[in-house]
């Protein structure tokens, strides 16, 4: 399939499961620091299937493999807290960082546990797009002189147990309610001269509406605005005009 569609764009899912690879590799000895470097930063570049197959092409179970073109239309999530609550496994389960990083964004499934672990690193770990394989999940990380950033979107429920020696878990994201049906996010670990943050930040499509719905509340504004300005005027100018007219007839009347 990947040599049929070697141009079929490939998703933020299927660089990360080329990349849980190449981990794999790094940890039994099958890629040096050197080569694992090179590979991973191929694999963040690659854009269609054709760029990431070569990449694991020597690994064992490192066949990309594209997905089966569907052309039947299926509904689309609708975007609410249910329908993202998806089930399943997760599409990544762990991410490691040693003296470089990763990232783990855009529209992946969030495992019921995903585990982390940044030595003279850091790593990003974006839920703003995400799916959930259940209502609660947990994230746990150990940081060694690293860092990870939980980034989480509005109406996620934040609970933070790590602890911290010479580092420190952001806790400033708790006590803020969940919206109804929106899952609840964990984050436990441990960090040593490090650290592991949590923030509340909207997508860049909701920002955008957002940014959107203001212009056009300023436009509204100006609407009415120059409204009551022509209201107040044509209101000025009909009060003259009678005023005139007033005077013309009294002095026709000679009363003036």
């Amino acid at each position: 399939m990947t040599d049929e569609l070697p141009e079929l764009r490939a998703s933020d899912a299927d660089r990360e499961r080329v990349a849980e690879v190449l981990r794999d590799a790094l940890a039994e000895g099958r890629l040096d620091m050197e080569e694992f470097e090179e590979r991973l930063e191929a694999t963040y570049r690659a854009r269609t299937y054709g760029e990431l197959t070569p990449i694991t092409r020597d690994l064992p179970v490192g066949q990309v493999v594209a997905p089966k073109v569907d052309m039947v239309k299926r509904p689309e999530q609708d975007g609410s807290w249910p329908s993202r609550i998806v089930g399943g496994e997760g599409s990544s389960t762990w991410a490691v960082a040693i003296m470089s990083g990763f990232q783990r964004r855009g529209r992946w499934t969030v495992p019921r546990r995903f585990n982390c672990f940044a030595f003279w690193g850091g790593g990003e770990i974006d839920l703003r797009d995400a799916n959930f394989a259940d209502g609660e999940v947990e994230i746990n990380c150990v940081a060694i002189m690293g860092g990870v950033q939980v980034i989480v979107p509005p109406g996620v429920e934040v609970v933070v147990r790590g602890i911290g020696i010479m580092g420190g878990f952001d806790h400033r994201e708790e006590g803020v309610q969940g919206d109804p049906g929106a899952p609840r996010v964990v984050v436990t670990g441990f960090a040593f001269w490090g650290g592991v943050g949590v923030e509340r930040k909207l997508t860049k499509a909701a920002r955008q509406r957002l940014r959107e719905e203001r212009r056009q509340q300023r436009l509204e504004r100006r609407e009415a605005v120059r409204e009551l300005k022509e209201s107040i005027r044509d209101d000025a100018y009909e009060a003259h005009r009678r005023m005139l007219e007033g005077h013309r007839e009294r002095r026709r009347r000679g009363e003036d």
